[in-house]
């Protein structure tokens, strides 16, 4: 019964999320700042993500083939290489890496 209370209260937050943001007068979503900050939001929560996902297992930080994996993605994006390339690079990486 509380995991479906849980995931009630969770659609109506964020239906209501979502209806904060289209009421928001356009006014204030055209000043410069607000326009910048909106742009960074999203990339701050991917990075957070990938950082999670990489570095975290539990309650404890731990460096291992995934770190590898996104150095390589890393560098294959600097170099330009499409996604492709990019998602296969990385788990290739990330794999040899847990063979070795």
């Amino acid at each position: 019964m509380s995991t479906w209370l849980a995931l009630v209260v969770a659609g109506v937050g964020c239906y209501l999320l979502k209806l904060a943001g289209l009421s928001v007068p356009p006014r204030v979503l055209e000043r410069p700042l607000v326009a910048r900050v909106a742009d960074l939001i999203p990339v701050a929560l991917l990075a957070a993500l990938v950082a999670v996902q990489v570095v975290g297992r539990g309650q404890d930080l731990v460096l291992d083939a995934r770190a590898a994996g996104l150095a390589a993605a890393v560098v294959l994006l600097l170099l330009r290489a499409p996604f492709l390339v990019v998602v296969f690079g990385a788990a290739l990486v990330a794999a040899l890496v847990r063979l070795a």
